[in-house]
């Protein structure tokens, strides 16, 4: 498992907590795994969750028109990422 950078556990820990993963430690989520599938096991709703989480935290809004969407959305190093290099100043 790849180590977390700091930007990459505070989303995470957004992510587990805004889409109630209960059972799932932020800090041990790997940020090459799969968010979807056969990673986290995420869906379509968790996706709208998560970009609205985002958009509330970070001022910038994630299109779910977005072409690029499946690769920001890939794992959590992708969408750190994608956030860094957004999210308002």
């Amino acid at each position: 498992m790849s180590e977390q950078t700091a930007s990459e556990h505070e989303l995470a820990q957004l992510l587990v907590d805004s889409l109630n993963l209960e059972d799932t430690d932020a800090s041990e989520i790997d940020p090459e795994a799969p968010l979807f599938g056969d990673g986290l096991g995420l869906d379509s709703i968790d996706a709208l969750e998560l970009s609205l989480a985002i958009s509330k935290k970070y001022g910038f809004q994630l299109r779910s028109d977005n072409e690029e969407n499946r690769r920001i959305f890939a794992n959590l190093r992708s969408l750190s990422a994608h956030v860094e290099g957004n999210r308002a100043a």
